[in-house]
């Protein structure tokens, strides 16, 4: 594991609970020689988690939209910023240059892409570790919906292992470490007929 795709939010939400986070979590990976990649934003917890790792002295590869470019949003001290043509090459620029993912607090952009690495994790498409760092909580509804969706057979209990949880960035990171991928075929199941209905 080189570089880690951090997808966060950008705004810092209610408190310092979040952005000290994000901080914690942008020195630990510089202690463990880890790259970010991230959306190349200066605000929010984009901003905080690449300020973290540069002051730090670790590596930050911005990858922002031309359309956010043009409204001054980027971070332009990071170690390497790419402008993209949108949000969809965006993604799939992140998700290629990481080794891992991980999701902070945020709100429908951090959901949609944690969400969208995890399918493509269900997929196959890639057998990359995934991780929610789950700060005040802050996950909690989330983590429950998918064991609501496990119980009413929409998601195989197998795939529960495709995301790693924990409140604490550098554990996390060791949990990140030590995943073995799954084998997302043997975690598939076959629906009961009468679902499709």
């Amino acid at each position: 594991m080189k570089r880690i795709c951090v997808y966060c939010g950008s705004g810092v939400g209610k408190g310092s609970a979040y952005s000290d986070a994000a901080a914690a979590l942008g020195r630990a990976m510089v202690e463990k020689d880890l790259g970010l990649v991230f959306g190349g934003g200066k605000i929010g917890m984009m901003g905080v988690i690449a300020r973290a790792v540069l002051a730090a002295g670790g590596e930050a590869i911005g990858v922002i939209p031309e359309s956010l470019m043009a409204r001054d949003l980027a971070l332009d001290s990071v170690t390497d910023l790419r402008v993209v043509a949108d949000m969809h090459e965006r993604k799939a620029l992140m998700a290629k240059r990481a080794d891992a993912f991980i999701a902070l607090p945020g709100g429908f952009g951090t959901m949609e892409e944690l969400l969208e690495i995890l399918t493509w994790a269900q997929l196959g498409f890639h057998a990359k570790p995934v991780g929610l760092l789950n700060v005040s909580g802050y996950f909690d509804h989330l983590i429950r919906f998918i064991e609501h969706a496990v119980e009413e057979r929409f998601i195989a209990p197998g795939y529960r292992g495709l995301l790693l949880v924990h409140e604490d960035p550098s554990e996390l990171l060791a949990m990140l470490g030590r995943y073995e991928p799954l084998d997302v075929d043997k975690a598939r199941w076959a629906l009961d007929s009468r679902s499709d209905r």
